[in-house]
């Protein structure tokens, strides 16, 4: 690791990264400077405090000079865009700046397991975790929400990393040795301008790895697919359908096969879709080339939950089960929830802030699989107009999210599904707020 007594370190962006960052980086010697350029909330004035208190110097509503000038590099917090003036001012310094994710790729890139893609690559980073960890240290990290730098004094086998577009765009030479790249669909296209830079700030640490690393790539999506025959790296595929194509994951009637062998019946797995099969498939590969059995892989598979806000099944209430898919904030992650529930009556809690991407195909999928859409939050008259303009009409509208529950829970259908397919931020904090409402309220009723 970097000899780091006395370097002064600025980190940009009082967010999770960055507090994880400066803890480790006060820890061992380092002079740590967070800059903020928003107001300090009140929710983070004790963590504020108590950082301040281990000697970390910290600014809000500034990118001052005084925090900057002599940095020896930077730490940047994700979703800081590419021309922020402040990045300008780094580069006129001299001074490097890169994420959290690059820097601990300049030591452990050898232990580095790395999941992206638009969707479902939470998911995996959890079930790759939990099925590592039936024999090694290898905790979760990076976008789900712990800093991998907050790992590195722990000795881990693995760190088994989220990487968001944002982080990747800024770990130029990130070469993992796993990568897995779940899929790509729009998403972020404000921040990245084009869907080329976004599918290109993924593909950055596949092309970067060489011979003696894996990139586990998703064969049923046309980019992913594409990008195996532009890297240097060993390639494995998953897919729905058999493919007769060296180093391919699976799924045969209802089995996930691996060179001829057959893994797991879904019927055993405890989330459902077939995006969660992939997400399983993907994870399968990576334990297999890590070196675990077929047994310890299947075990830990059995044991696997959906974690918080991914389709998170809360309860059933007289027949009815709620899913909470709070995090699907774009309409294909909503697209891929409608699409795990087959044969089924089901009505939809969705809206929010809308990103205004295209509703075509999240509109076919409503049309093919819901019997009422309830709509909350900002988005609900772009929503409503689109829906009925395409001929679906079983729409209501509410003005909170409790209310949504309830008429839907009136229907007594099969399934109610909260999948937004928008963000957050006009009616919650977080889409993690917004989850945990509909959990809570759910768990509440009699």
């Amino acid at each position: 690791m970097d000899n780091l007594k006395n370097k002064k370190v600025l980190i940009l962006g009082f967010s999770t990264t960055g507090i994880g960052s400066a803890k480790y980086f006060i820890k061992h010697g380092a002079n740590v400077y967070i800059s903020e350029f928003s107001d300090l909330k009140e929710k983070d004035k004790t963590i504020a405090q108590e950082l301040k208190n281990m000697g970390i110097n910290i600014e809000f509503n500034d990118h001052s000079d005084e925090f900057i000038n002599n940095s020896d590099f930077c730490i940047l917090s994700p979703s800081i865009p590419t021309d922020a003036p402040v990045l300008k001012k780094l580069e006129e310094k001299n001074i490097p700046y890169f994420s959290d994710i690059e820097y601990i790729s300049k030591f452990d890139s050898k232990k580095m397991v790395l999941i992206t893609g638009t969707n479902g690559k939470t998911t995996t980073t959890a079930l790759c975790s939990h099925i590592l960890s039936k024999k090694y240290n290898a905790p979760y990290c990076g976008n789900i929400g712990i800093s991998p730098i907050e790992y590195i004094d722990k000795n881990v086998d693995y760190y088994v990393v989220e990487a968001s577009s944002y982080q990747l765009n800024y770990s130029p030479k990130c070469a993992p040795f796993i990568g897995i790249f779940c899929n790509l669909t729009p998403d972020h296209i404000l921040w990245h301008k084009t869907l080329e830079n976004y599918f290109e700030a993924k593909a950055k640490p596949f092309r970067n790895m060489d011979e003696n690393c894996n990139a586990i790539l998703n064969y049923d999506d046309e980019m992913t697919k594409k990008l195996g025959n532009e890297i240097k790296a060993k390639v494995y595929y998953f897919s729905l359908t058999k493919q007769n194509i060296k180093n391919c994951i699976y799924l045969e009637d209802d089995e996930i096969i691996y060179n001829n062998e057959k893994i797991i019946n879904t019927k055993e797995l405890q989330i459902v879709g077939s995006h969660n099969i992939q997400n399983a498939m993907c994870s399968i590969l990576a334990a297999k080339i890590i070196g675990l059995s077929t047994n310890e892989i299947k075990e830990a598979l059995k044991s696997f939950k959906a974690i918080e806000h991914r389709l998170e099944f809360i309860r059933t209430i007289e027949n009815t089960d709620y899913y909470n898919d709070s995090k699907a904030t774009n309409p294909e992650a909503s697209i891929v929830a409608i699409n795990s529930f087959e044969n089924k009556k089901v009505v939809l809690i969705a809206g929010g802030r809308d990103k205004k991407t295209t509703l075509k195909d999240f509109i076919k999928a409503v049309k093919e699989r819901i019997s009422k859409v309830i709509l909350i939050g900002e988005a609900t008259e772009r929503f409503k107009d689109e829906l009925s303009k395409n001929g679906y009409m079983n729409i209501v509208n509410s003005k909170t999210l409790e209310e949504a529950i309830d008429i839907a829970s009136l229907d007594k259908p099969d399934v109610v599904l909260l999948s937004p397919a928008c963000a957050s931020f006009d009616m919650f904090e977080s889409y993690e707020k917004r989850g945990d409402a509909f959990r809570n309220y759910v768990l509440s009723k009699k």
